[in-house]
């Protein structure tokens, strides 16, 4: 299938309402037709069939973008990042399962709009896990099925209960309803409120990493750690620095079954031989750095 990218006016840019009246006037596809257009589109990436297909579900589209107005982000931008959902829906669609596209495509367009809504929420990205998103789109509608309205912090009571109905920790239910409730604030913004003055509210931020001194001697230090270990390498056997580096220089390490296997020897064997590797090292490295220290 290739990659669906149409030029069709349908964004919905300044007046909402003359574009919902607008996107009345594409009909509704009968399941047969939708099909059709969907193997045709697959097969041989006909953009007049996409296009039908895409303009069919403007609707439904729509419909989803206004559940989500709560947000406080602007129903169009919503609608245009849901359009963009519909079309990865259309690329990735297999008619022959059986399913109509809208059923599929939601999927696709509730995705799009919740990520969309994610990144513009806050500067500060307020979910990454799938948990911390259900917890975001979900947290606003349980607190109105239990009218937890009070400001500030909910009630013990309430976080209990929205933490167990989404089967998350409370402490990431009181976290999520606090970023939820604050708004974002500029560094730049005066230290008085009447502007007056040269203070900033970033002239008051402390620096937590290292200075650059002690970043450039680290990286130093880990500079000559490196050469050593390279140079220590360079007098194992062939096999011994590939055992080494598979079972102690890699994040996720080689299993003794495998090395055995590929080697043709015991896993007891390999064991032995990176052991007899890991000294040879420990021993190579310390001698260097003796040596180091005298000739300083």
């Amino acid at each position: 299938m290739g990659s669906l990218s149409l030029n069709f006016d349908t964004t919905p840019e300044g007046n909402l309402s003359r574009y919902l009246q607008e996107i009345r006037q594409f009909p509704m596809l009968e399941f047969e037709e939708e099909g059709r257009l969907s193997r045709k589109w697959r097969d041989s990436a006909d953009n007049d069939a996409a296009h039908r297909l895409v303009t069919s579900h403007l609707r439904l589209v729509a419909k989803i973008a206004m559940g989500y107005r709560g947000y406080g982000l602007p129903v169009g931008e919503l609608i245009s990042e849901g359009n963009v959902g519909m079309m990865q829906a259309i690329n990735r669609f297999d008619p022959e399962k059986g399913f109509r596209l809208s059923t599929y495509a939601m999927w696709w367009i509730r995705a799009a709009i919740q990520e969309y809504i994610l990144h513009s929420w806050s500067l500060v990205k307020m979910g990454t896990t799938a948990a911390q998103k259900k917890l975001f789109f979900n947290l606003r509608k349980l607190k109105g099925q239990i009218q937890a309205f009070e400001e500030g912090d909910m009630t013990p009571e309430h976080t209990t209960e929205i933490a167990t109905r989404l089967k998350v920790p409370e402490t990431e239910v009181v976290n999520m309803n606090r970023r939820m409730a604050g708004a974002d604030h500029s560094l730049n913004a005066p230290l008085n409120l009447d502007g007056e003055g040269d203070g900033q509210w970033q002239d008051w931020l402390e620096d937590q990493n290292d200075s650059q001194e002690v970043v450039y001697a680290e990286n130093e230090i880990l500079g000559q750690r490196r050469e050593l270990l390279a140079d220590a390498l360079e007098g194992l056997s062939g096999r011994e620095s590939h055992i080494l580096e598979e079972r102690r220089l890699k994040d996720n390490p080689t299993t003794l079954e495998d090395l055995s296997q590929q080697y043709g020897i015991s896993r007891e064997r390999v064991r032995q031989i990176e052991v007899r590797a890991f000294e040879k090292v420990k021993k190579s490295v310390r001698s260097a750095v003796i040596h180091q220290q005298f000739n300083c």
